[in-house]
């Protein structure tokens, strides 16, 4: 994790210490617009992204993947990950309809050279995805949903009781890294740690063990910033002290917008 740099207090952030919990390899874009903002990000991974448990079942579903009308993908993660291990095993059915959960995930495909047939234009979720016009009318369909590790259930189940036929393809596995709190629990000490951010619930829940008992006490009282909605409840069983704020979505985007409505409410507070 990085140390706080001195520096001039200028910008919209004006200082202010920002906990940055994505994965290692997906923090460095949201760390420096926060950086360019006047704060200081704190880099503390909540989760680490793996091979999956059971590679071959994967391989054998690629194998298999002209079977499918389309193919969807949950996230970055899952796109880097089985895209790479799709094009080293086969080549890419050209009859394949593709869908990713948000924007982030349709710029992954297109770099790959595959762009997303159906995306949401707003809102990074399964709700999302679920309204779009190319979804509706699906039975019959046979779909593939590449994702991590466990996850909502709620695209899958729905496209079935719309009449497709849903298999999942876990991609990659999300672990909890080994990490060192102590300069955690120093940033929090010296006043240094202003507002937390987290992205996923069980990025948060991590978070929350990784800390220990005297890191969540620190923890609770400091300021939230999640990245869904429904992230609100799950602050409340760790017992947040009030409601996080609350991103539009979980990009670096939607998530530096809000951390800039959070230092724009902080404001009277911080200059008295």
């Amino acid at each position: 994790m990085s140390q706080p740099q001195q520096q001039a207090v200028i910008g919209p952030l004006k200082g202010a210490g920002v906990l940055v919990t994505r994965p290692a390899h997906q923090a460095e874009a949201f760390c420096r617009m926060i950086e360019q903002a006047g704060g200081v990000p704190l880099r503390f991974p909540v989760l680490e992204i793996l091979e999956p448990r059971d590679s071959g079942r994967l391989d054998a579903l690629i194998d298999r993947l002209d079977a499918f009308d389309i193919a969807i993908f949950i996230s970055p993660n899952a796109v880097s990950m089985a895209v790479n291990r799709i094009h080293a095993r086969r080549p890419w059915p050209e009859h394949l309809r593709i869908g990713a959960v948000g924007q982030k995930s349709a710029q992954e495909l297109a770099r790959a050279g595959h762009p997303a047939h159906i995306c949401p234009p707003r809102r990074f979720d399964s709700e999302a995805l679920l309204e779009e016009p190319e979804l509706q009318d699906v039975a019959g369909k046979r779909i593939v949903i590449f994702r991590g590790d466990g996850g909502r259930e709620l695209l899958g189940d729905t496209l079935k009781e719309r009449g497709a036929v849903v298999e999942y393809a876990e991609a990659y596995r999300r672990g909890r890294p080994d990490a060192d709190t102590g300069k955690l629990m120093i940033h929090w000490s010296r006043g240094e740690l202003h507002l937390v951010t987290s992205t996923s619930s069980e990025g948060l829940r991590n978070l929350f063990d990784m800390v220990g008992k005297l890191g969540r006490m620190w923890l609770r009282k400091t300021p939230l910033l999640v990245g869904a909605p429904r992230m609100v409840e799950t602050a409340r069983e760790l017992g947040f002290k009030g409601d996080p704020w609350v991103a539009e979505d979980p990009s670096d985007e939607s998530m530096m917008q809000a951390v800039l409505q959070w230092a724009k409410a902080r404001e009277p507070q911080h200059e008295q």
